[in-house]
């Protein structure tokens, strides 16, 4: 199993780019990139900041394949 994530999908759905989302819960945009891309898995603490800054669900955010 590996960690996934919608982040892309529903930073576009809040018309944010990767630096508004970056910026709104203190991290780079490269940090945003990495996630996005699996490169990185976010500590609980920041997949908390991203699925509030979201508005969406922790479980809606992050899932396993």
């Amino acid at each position: 199993m590996e960690l996934k994530n919608n982040i892309k999908e529903y930073r576009k759905k809040k018309r944010l780019t990767q630096e508004d989302l970056a910026s709104r819960v203190g991290v780079s945009r490269q940090t945003i990139i990495s996630i996005e891309r699996y490169r990185y898995k976010p500590s609980l603490e920041l997949g908390m900041k991203i699925a509030e800054s979201l508005n969406v669900r922790i479980e809606k955010l992050f899932y396993f394949e």
